[in-house]
């Protein structure tokens, strides 16, 4: 019998944390105006906003993801037991500090066995 799916949250203060880190820079900037892209910085950032501990259950992770992206459940590579132990860490995507999506790696055991994106400009 498979066990109902548990959907994890990231924190809405460390989301929005690391998405006024990633407008700082440009705050105050006309960017319509910005004609010329520096060579040595790009406007493509990737931030990590937050880890969370999470519970492998039928075989997958299942998360609420911000920016209205919604409710998913990540498939894992192989099968790894109900009730593993595993950690979710949740990077933004931005161009020029807005966000353009989200990137989500599941670890287990120390060892990454999953990275996927949702949006564009990842």
């Amino acid at each position: 019998m498979t066990e109902p799916d548990e959907y994890y949250s990231f924190s809405d203060e460390d989301v929005s944390s690391a998405l006024q880190a990633a407008k700082e820079p440009y705050e105050g900037q006309d960017l319509q105006a910005l004609t010329e892209i520096s060579t040595t910085e790009s406007p493509n950032l990737t931030l990590l906003a937050a880890c969370i501990s999470v519970t492998v259950r039928n075989h997958r992770v299942c998360l609420n993801l911000p920016f209205g992206i919604g409710r998913t459940c990540i498939r894992l590579p192989f099968n790894i037991p109900n009730g593993t132990a595993a950690q979710a860490c949740l990077s933004i995507c931005t161009i020029f500090g807005i966000p353009t999506g989200v990137c989500v790696r599941v670890r287990v055991g120390g060892v990454t066995v999953v990275n996927q994106c949702f949006g564009f400009g990842c």
